[in-house]
């Protein structure tokens, strides 16, 4: 399975407002741009990934001179699935076109086209597999696995403005 990178992208944006949100009484909203120049990745496009996410209900704009990005619940409320299903949409990773129906099986009852084939179940089954797997990981799972000077540099970084 082949996901646009937007995915990873506005993943590492979320782990980071959450790096810098994490000691903060108040989360302090984030330039895009600032928040694409740590990872030196084009703004606009950034800026795509992120509107995607505040649509989704995952970051929220704050408007104004010192406005930005934050996020919009906690990270332990954020899954990856959150954040793939804002970037890639909802959609089935594979949609069956029954074509065991055309050919050589054209013409014959609908009635035994009535189960899905054996494809058709498979491939669903692995998507819920995934799907499951990214629903049970959390920005704050991520966050947590990597090492804490990664955390220690952004927020350095940030403080420097």
């Amino acid at each position: 399975m082949r996901m646009n990178e937007g995915v990873e992208w506005a993943a590492h944006v979320c782990v980071l407002l959450h790096w810098l949100e994490e000691e903060q009484a108040e989360p302090v909203p984030v330039p895009v741009a600032r928040l694409a120049e740590v990872y030196d990745l084009p703004a606009p496009y950034l800026v795509k990934q992120v509107q995607a996410l505040t649509r989704a209900g995952i970051t929220e704009s704050v408007p104004g001179k010192r406005g930005g990005v934050r996020l919009a619940r906690p990270a332990d409320r954020i899954t990856l699935m959150d954040v793939v299903a804002a970037i890639e949409g909802p959609d089935d990773a594979f949609a069956c076109t029954e074509i065991r129906r055309r050919g050589l099986s054209e013409g014959r009852p609908a009635r035994e086209f009535a189960q899905p084939c054996g494809i058709a179940h498979a491939m669903r089954g692995a998507e819920l597999a995934w799907r499951r797997e990214l629903a049970a990981t959390s920005i704050l799972d991520l966050a947590e696995a990597t090492p804490r000077r990664i955390a220690a540099d952004v927020r350095r970084h940030f403080a420097r403005a």
